[in-house]
């Protein structure tokens, strides 16, 4: 079993951004605005000219593996990608906005060691506002995205492409995606501070063969309104080790979701999950939805309101098993169909109960 501790966590995302965006002395800066931006490296030009992404990107492949590019400029990007390489360090100080360019991210970090990404302020209609693969030792500090219609994922760890090991991040504030706010696959080793998702059109935190992962608070408000997503959702053998076997592994220490879809939601062979407490109203769909997942503890929390509390399976996979739902539950229902194996419910309040 992984213990977890919550100051581990805590110092391993100050140690990823420990001063002001842009503070002391970056090896590389980006200063100037619409139509003239400079990249000097002290008092030697790297760049200047009216292209804000070329400003950016010259100055990133400028750097050697441990320095610092602080870009104080403001500007779009376009339907480009900015490249983060191994050892290099990005600060956005400014505001970027970003076009669509089909299955890319506004910011990419792929394949690369100990690359840092500390601060990102991000508008526009990405593909992907960040997106990862085969990373390790990356670090996301302070992001901030707020997005418009015909956006997709705020932050997204790639799927069928090589995985990734010792993740951190700090705080991830999304608005406005169209889809997730953060996604994950293929992680081994994930630490986040907070997850804050609003108005977005699928989940706000969605772990999907990720193991080893310590999350501190995932808040979202309407996030998956009218689908069956959720504030925070576990999918794909979430949780699942090496061995084939859940044991705990994934903790989360605080869910709260307001209206939405779903407000904590584990599907399909995912589990070796503790959540030390939720605090969920009002959601459209379940407020807790389990559906064939193994060893899940709920710990403590509050459920007013919304869809019903459920233990459900889908034929194809094993029942749910060993699963503990202590919480306090009032103008909805709890229900169990059908009956899982060691399932444990401790529920107060006015729930309609229907469990085995």
């Amino acid at each position: 079993m992984v213990q977890f501790s919550a100051l581990t966590v805590l110092l391993a995302v100050a140690t990823a951004v420990s001063a002001q965006c842009g503070s002391g002395t970056p090896n590389i800066v980006v200063t100037g605005s619409s139509g003239s931006y400079t990249t000097s490296r002290g008092s030697t030009q790297v760049y200047r000219g009216s292209d804000y992404h070329a400003a950016i990107q010259r100055g990133l492949d400028a750097l050697s593996s441990g320095q610092r590019i602080a870009v104080l400029a403001s500007g779009s990007i376009g339907a480009n990608t900015i490249t983060v390489g191994s050892g290099k360090i990005f600060e956005g100080c400014g505001t970027i906005n970003a076009g669509n360019r089909r299955g890319r991210g506004a910011i990419e970090s792929t394949g690369t060691t100990g690359a840092q990404i500390r601060y990102l302020t991000l508008t526009g209609t990405p593909s992907f506002g960040m997106l990862h693969y085969g990373t390790r030792d990356l670090t996301l500090g302070k992001i901030t995205m707020n997005l418009s219609s015909g956006s997709g994922i705020g932050i997204r760890f790639h799927r069928d492409e090589p995985a990734n090991t010792n993740v951190v991040m700090d705080s991830i504030n999304v608005r406005g995606a169209g889809s997730h706010a953060v996604e994950t696959w293929n992680i081994n080793g994930l630490k986040i501070n907070e997850v804050i998702a609003r108005d977005v059109g699928e989940c706000g935190l969605l772990l999907q063969k990720t193991t080893n992962a310590d999350v501190g608070l995932v808040d979202a408000n309407n996030a998956g309104t009218g689908t069956g997503y959720a504030a925070f959702r576990m999918a794909n053998e979430n949780g699942r080790l090496s061995n084939g076997r859940w044991d705990t592994n994934v903790r989360v220490r605080r869910v709260v979701a307001r209206g939405g879809g779903r407000g904590v939601f584990c599907v399909s062979q995912s589990g070796g999950a503790v959540i030390d407490a939720i605090d969920v109203q009002n959601t459209g769909n379940n407020a807790v939805l389990i559906e064939n997942c193994y060893n899940v503890n709920i710990r403590s929390g509050t459920v007013n309101g919304g869809g019903e509390v459920r233990l459900s399976a889908r034929s194809e996979f094993a029942n749910n098993r060993d699963i503990s739902l202590t919480l306090h539950v009032d103008n909805t229902s709890v229900r169990e169909s059908p009956c899982g194996t060691n399932t444990n419910f401790a529920i107060t309040g006015n729930a309609r109960k229907d469990i085995c």
